[in-house]
């Protein structure tokens, strides 16, 4: 089925967010949407790590989004977007920083072409319904680029899209493509990243997941395998996770299972990691959640702490 510009230019928004209308003239549309999140989390991490719970801002952004009319079949979109957490994965929290300045051209028929500072297209990779205590999904480095061409392609049924980072001195050299196809609840979907010389000369990786996704009903259940190579060492990933939503709660579980192996000339990387996690989320209001979850891991090397997280996260 054929999408209409108006639809094509929610697919281009660079947030999932609900939105605010700024203008919507003459067919000049600008969107600002925004997001809060806070959290109160103890992480999972060996037990004779000395780590104690705290307050930790997960998300804060602010974006603009932008879609012009040039004719009937043709749309000039840009965005603009400020993170203002900037929270790294330890938990430490900087000044905010400009993460998407993009600008591009969108059509009925051929899809969405953007240039410029945005999110690689594997940034979606993933069919984890954790907030915190699920296992890293996939370790691809920052699914980010300064220079990044990205193309996107979806008629309702088939999907594709892939992305390239021009820029070597920054995290470039790399290439990623996602392809899709999506049959009544069915959505199955494959990702693949690849990319040489990213934060240092030498540093190479290789990955992919494959991903499925079936909802029905109030039930959703996900499965996906993935495999990366990253310097010397390799590792599959197997994940499983399946929700039910009642009202306004909806209660998850989910299962990852990392195998890592090394090159035998690196230092006894070997590690097998089990990873079970649930939450249940409430939704307050259309753009307010509140949520908990509990995770548990287990892996041949370390001896590892329970982990929570309780949250809020308010769109806007």
């Amino acid at each position: 089925m054929k999408k209409t510009l108006i639809a094509l230019s929610v697919l281009a928004a660079g947030s999932a967010n609900a939105s605010v209308n700024l203008l919507d003239q003459d067919g000049v549309i600008v969107d600002l949407s925004g997001s809060a999140e806070v959290q109160f989390i103890q992480k999972i991490v060996a037990d004779n790590v000395d780590s104690d719970p705290s307050i930790r801002l997960d998300d804060g952004d602010i974006t603009l989004n932008t879609t012009i009319p040039v004719n009937t079949n043709l749309n000039v979109v840009a965005g603009l977007s400020f993170d203002l957490s900037n929270t790294d994965e330890n938990g430490n929290t900087s000044d905010f920083f400009n993460d998407e300045l993009y600008a591009g051209f969108q059509g009925a028929d051929f899809g969405t072409l953007t240039f410029g500072r945005q999110f690689l297209i594997s940034d979606d990779a993933g069919i984890g319904k954790d907030y915190e205590m699920g296992l890293e999904q996939l370790d691809l480095g920052k699914p980010q680029g300064s220079e990044v061409v990205k193309y996107v392609y979806d008629n309702g049924q088939f999907y594709f899209g892939a992305s390239h980072d021009v820029n070597a001195n920054d995290n470039g050299g790399i290439t990623d493509a996602r392809l899709g196809a999506r049959f009544g609840g069915l959505d199955v979907r494959g990702y693949y990243y690849t990319s040489d010389d990213v934060g240092a000369v030498g540093n190479e990786v290789d990955g992919y997941n494959i991903e499925a996704e079936y909802i029905f009903n109030a039930f959703a259940l996900a499965a996906s395998y993935g495999n990366v190579e990253k310097n010397n060492a390799e590792t599959d990933l197997v994940e499983l996770a399946g929700s039910y939503t009642m009202g306004k709660n909806t209660f998850a579980l989910g299962y990852v299972f990392a195998d890592l192996e090394s090159d035998p000339k690196a230092a006894g990387l070997e590690n097998d990691y089990n990873n079970v996690y649930a939450n249940v989320t409430h939704q307050l209001h259309s753009n307010v959640k509140l949520y908990a979850e509990l995770g548990w891991a287990d892996s041949d090397k370390y001896d590892l702490d329970l982990g929570y997280v309780a949250g809020m996260e308010v769109l806007f």
